[in-house]
């Protein structure tokens, strides 16, 4: 059994997906830390999903929701069936108020060799540290290898994490095999793209997760980029209604290829004209909606930009950049530990470029208010020592911001 715990979207609701190789009743037994253990039960279903690999193994994905959960509340549980019961795992229902202050430890690029930043990760989430972890694209290198074996390992791998709190993704590049398949059928994310891109709610942020790979494999469907680009489009014109932005005045993104980069590897990030900001524009798309702060991964660096919009730096002031900055501020964290090792920079940056690190690591948010946001990233190569930190500051939200 090997599982993982994903936020619906929905206040008070939790999705517990795991893995069986026999066909069994997909059931989860919980309660209330201190009550009696397993004292209310919620049935889900079970999909087959067969990998494309030439042994064509076959598993199935459990899925349950639960339902009703006491915000803030913590709960144990088991999942499984009369076949055979996880061990007991506990979380904490998520917090459904605006004011809530969650925190947050994100990266992408984690393998299932070398993955050098996992034991601190999974030391932190069970000592409490974090409501969420966002999980940026490039899972296991790669899922489908050794006919989905790698998908199994990692998944055992991070369970002592997803287990305990809302894994949060998106799909990187190393996710494309057989059209994104052990993806799509693995995670369990909010809305009904297979997890391909939603948004959600936590506190005062929105947030969304995209798919930068409908940019890079068009041989899965041209129409999957229109599609997302429409969809982005009227939720972000949602977020943007004054009654949403009032409440959750933070719009965050994520997806796996950054716009900018100033790694030496000649990736799209690299170029000045790169898919993800130009075609169609999703840069103006999030200029002209206001979001806030923009999270990549895919390049194995860490990389933090001064408020960037048309390749021109737009800080707040001299003095206090990131005080009602003038544009969207990136974050780049890529360097979570995987087999491919870490990458280069390129001697001569850009402007935008603030600070870079090619430490492994990971990044960790806490949207504190309607007003300040705290990032700050984590070297694992320096036993957990902060080696960057900021403060967002915005009195205003939106496409006022800028002006």
């Amino acid at each position: 059994v090997r599982r993982g715990f994903f936020s619906t979207g929905v206040p008070g609701s939790m999705v517990v997906t795991w893995t069986t190789f026999n066909k069994t009743e997909s059931v989860v037994e919980y309660g209330f830390v201190g009550g009696r253990p397993f004292e209310m039960s919620s049935k889900g279903d079970a999909t087959l999903f067969v990998d494309s690999g030439k042994e064509k193994r076959r598993m199935f994905i459990h899925r349950v929701t639960l339902r009703g959960l006491k915000p803030t509340a913590a709960y144990v549980y088991h999942c499984g069936s009369d076949g055979g019961w996880s061990d007991v795992f506990y979380f904490t229902a998520l917090n459904d108020s605006s004011s809530f202050s969650p925190r947050f430890a994100l990266y992408g690029d984690l393998g299932n060799e070398n993955p050098q930043s996992l034991a601190r990760l999974q030391k932190e989430t069970q000592q409490g540290m974090y409501d969420v972890i966002l999980h940026i694209g490039d899972f296991a290198y790669d899922m489908d290898e050794d006919n989905a074996r790698i998908g199994d390992e990692f998944m055992r791998q991070i369970q002592s994490i997803a287990a305990y709190v809302p894994y949060m993704t998106c799909p990187g590049n190393h996710e494309n095999a057989y059209n994104f398949s052990n993806y799509r059928n693995r995670f369990s994310m909010p809305g009904n793209t297979e997890s391909l891109w939603y948004s959600w709610n936590l506190g005062s942020a929105h947030i969304i997760s995209l798919s930068t790979e409908v940019y890079f494999y068009l041989k899965f469907g041209l129409e999957l980029l229109f599609r997302q680009y429409e969809w982005l489009k009227k939720d972000l014109e949602e977020a943007n209604r004054p009654e949403n932005r009032a409440q959750r005045p933070w719009i965050i993104t994520m997806g796996h290829r950054p716009m900018y980069c100033s790694d030496d590897d000649q990736d799209d990030c690299t170029r000045f004209d790169s898919y993800v900001r130009k075609t169609p524009g999703l840069e103006d798309l999030f200029y002209r909606y206001g979001v806030d702060v923009e999270l990549w991964a895919h390049e194995h660096t860490y990389e933090r930009l001064w408020p960037v919009y048309g390749d021109k730096v737009y800080n707040g002031s001299f003095e206090q950049p990131y005080v009602n900055p003038k544009a969207p501020v990136h974050i780049i964290t890529g360097s979570a530990g995987c087999r491919e090792r870490t990458d280069r920079f390129n001697p001569n940056p850009k402007g935008w470029s603030a600070f870079r690190s090619t430490d492994y690591g990971y990044s960790r948010m806490q949207v504190f208010n309607a007003t300040h946001l705290y990032l700050e990233q984590v070297s694992d190569d320096q036993d957990g020592k902060v080696i960057d930190s900021i403060w967002v500051v915005k009195e205003k939200h939106g496409v006022s911001a800028w002006l």
